[in-house]
């Protein structure tokens, strides 16, 4: 019966640890940061990022702007200078999925996803054009078959709002079909070159660490 009372204790004592053990790593954990949507993540892919992420980014050597244009350079160093967690080669990859997520969700008709990435003049342009090609009795049998680069096209610091442009160079096979499934335009096996250039703003003031796109234009 003893015997019973000590190893009924131990599991207590072991169960109770690993409560607080767990419990405790929460606590730190809600006392991290909020991420930035395009900080890069424990790979440094990826349009959201990690607490752990972040306090690498801020560890390692200053940030390198080699190759932008003076005005570009500028103004990403304002943006640095104001949100010291802004990381232009995470942005670059976070933007790189950002664009990949809008257009899938655009394709798709997936409005719930735009929402999320888009800011509300954007959205709306999206939304317009999605109810027309549902009207219309259309889909899209779109594929982005590669991004071929991704560059920063201007950047600007107005206030706290921070406004980054980038350049995306890709390859999209794009189709249209009518309501029987029937192609009506475009073809996948012909691959066309796309140049876009999206905006992606930020106040960096806010709480809020989200990104969102608040333009786009033909490059």
């Amino acid at each position: 019966m003893i015997v019973e009372i000590v190893i009924l204790a131990m599991i207590a004592a072991f169960l109770g640890l690993r409560l607080y053990s767990v419990l405790g790593q929460r606590a730190e954990h809600e006392e991290e940061a909020i991420p930035h949507r395009f900080d890069a993540n424990d790979d440094e892919r990826g349009p959201l990022a990690t607490p752990k992420a972040a306090a690498a980014i801020q560890a390692r050597a200053p940030q390198r702007f080699d190759g932008l244009m003076p005005a570009v350079e500028r103004g990403v160093r304002e943006i640095a200078a104001a949100d010291p967690r802004f990381d232009i080669i995470g942005f670059l990859e976070g933007a790189k999925g950002a664009y990949e997520m809008v257009l899938e969700a655009f394709w798709k008709g997936d409005r719930e996803t735009l929402k999320e990435l888009c800011d509300a003049d954007v959205y709306a342009s999206f939304s317009g054009a999605i109810d027309a090609r549902e009207q219309a009795g259309q889909t899209l049998d779109n594929k982005l078959i590669r991004i071929e680069e991704t560059r920063i096209h201007s950047a600007v610091l107005d206030g706290r709002m921070a406004r980054v442009a980038v350049l995306f160079i890709s390859d999209i096979a794009a189709v249209t079909r009518d309501s029987d499934g029937n192609v009506i335009a475009g073809s996948l096996d012909d691959a066309i070159e796309s140049r876009d250039i999206w905006t992606f703003s930020r106040d960096v003031g806010s709480p809020r660490p989200d990104w969102l796109l608040d333009e786009t234009d033909e490059g």
